[in-house]
């Protein structure tokens, strides 16, 4: 069961990675990217619509550049708790139609963002 446990390791993360500042929380991307989860881990094609509301619905809540930081340190995180398929996570925004900053990798530099 690689998906609860990749579930747990996200909800874990909700209490380690969070900012005062930001209005986004890390809870907030973890909620948004759930329907993903398996798509990027062993999908294929077009991402399936709660997919892409979830990254439409991060898209449009990470204005800020605190809120792009804590969503990019929780992805980041989260991401390397999972074996993710890097090529779909790299085309995901592309395949919702939406344009993410964002990178959604083990090995994305949040020092971009703040």
């Amino acid at each position: 069961m690689k998906y609860s446990n990749a579930l747990a390791a996200f909800m874990l993360l909700i209490f380690i990675v969070s900012t005062s500042e930001a209005t986004l929380s890390c809870s907030d991307v973890i909620k948004d990217l759930k329907p993903c989860i398996s798509y990027l881990v062993s999908g294929s094609g077009k991402p399936p619509a709660a997919c892409c509301s979830g990254a439409k619905a991060l898209a449009s809540s990470a204005i800020t550049s605190e809120d792009k930081k804590v969503a990019c340190n929780c992805i980041k995180s989260s991401a390397k708790s999972i074996t993710l398929n890097s090529q779909l996570a790299q085309a995901l925004p592309g395949n919702c139609g939406i344009s993410l900053s964002i990178s959604i990798s083990p090995n994305a530099d949040c020092s971009n963002f703040g």
